[in-house]
């Protein structure tokens, strides 16, 4: 989740850290019918496996790619250091941001 426009941890945030602090989930990044850039190329490059890690991926190149509009490879890999995809589908995901940045872009 993103608090005050920075990517964190949910799984390990008390809820009495977060005070009167704006929260937006995954949830609040795009609706059905206009979904963000990068729920969009998450479909379309088929990320998704068991979905446990979608969250903290996609949020935290959220906050990235907002920052960073035309990232190189390498930039990308820097911002999603230390996130872990048990099904292995880490290409798929640089994939997708660089997708999501270009339709950004």
């Amino acid at each position: 989740m993103h608090l005050d426009g920075q990517p964190i941890r949910s799984c390990i945030t008390p809820v009495s850290a977060v005070g009167d602090s704006k929260i937006v989930t995954l949830a609040g990044l795009g609706t059905p019918d206009k979904p963000h850039p990068l729920q969009t190329a998450y479909v379309e490059e088929e990320v998704p496996q068991c979905a446990y890690c979608i969250n903290g991926w996609i949020m935290t190149a959220a906050a990235f790619l907002r920052d960073k509009k035309k990232p190189t490879d390498a930039e990308i890999r820097e911002a999603l250091t230390g996130l872990k995809c048990r099904c292995g589908t880490h290409m798929a995901i640089l994939r997708a941001v660089k997708r999501a940045a270009a339709m950004m872009g």
